[in-house]
């Protein structure tokens, strides 16, 4: 295997190969990549784990920080502190160059990034107070142009607020208790399921590959 792998150009001891094999070390992103040359297998195989986080998207698409963070227009060391952490503050135009250079959709990228609670806090701000406060943090979060965002702040929030005028309707009205507790179990039901409704609004806009860039 090290000669092999030294015959593609990264040379390695065979010490590192068995400490690779027994488990007690990990391969350098080079020598993954190369591992996945001379075993004619793909780095997601390598890793025997479908990717989960930011490092090992990037791992599977065979990419090293220097040439990510290039496509970024990132310093390495910025990048590399942002896979770390599982944190990401890159700008709108880094988020979609992020998106597309790891196959991401945008709702993934949020999860990865530990973001689902700050934008579950933001939704459920939006659809039980003034929404239109609420639309520049979402569409900062989610990388999706405000218009998106706004339309479907608007249309939770009068979502939401129809369940109160139901309870109360059927409260005045003092129709049975049972029919109050449906009500109050569809609320609680609509509040559990806040962000994949946020995203079955965006429709296409939370999936991936939706911004085509020229070049690789």
């Amino acid at each position: 295997m090290a000669d092999s792998m030294a015959a593609c150009g990264t040379p390695v001891h065979p010490d590192w190969v068995a400490a690779w094999e027994q488990g007690s070390h990990v391969p350098s992103d080079q020598h993954l990549f190369a591992l996945a040359d001379v075993l004619w297998c793909d780095t997601a195989t390598l890793m025997g784990t479908a990717p989960r986080t930011l490092t090992e998207f990037r791992l599977a698409r065979r990419l090293s920080v220097e040439r990510l963070a290039y496509r970024l227009g990132m310093d390495p060391t910025e990048y590399r502190t942002a896979e770390s952490a599982q944190r990401w503050h890159g700008d709108a135009r880094q988020t979609r160059v992020l998106v597309e250079a790891l196959g991401l959709s945008l709702r993934t990228l949020i999860g990865i990034m530990g973001r689902v609670g700050e934008l579950e806090e933001h939704l459920r701000s939006a659809i039980a107070g003034r929404w239109k406060t609420y639309v520049d943090p979402v569409a900062e979060i989610v990388a999706v142009d405000p218009t998106s965002v706004g339309d479907a702040l608007r249309t939770m929030h009068t979502e939401f607020a129809g369940f109160s005028e139901r309870y109360m309707g059927h409260l005045v009205a003092r129709n049975a208790d049972a029919r109050l507790k449906e009500i109050a179990t569809e609320r609680a039901v609509y509040l559990r399921r806040l962000v994949d409704h946020f995203w079955e609004l965006m429709g296409d806009k939370g999936e991936a590959s939706l911004y085509p860039m020229a070049g690789g």
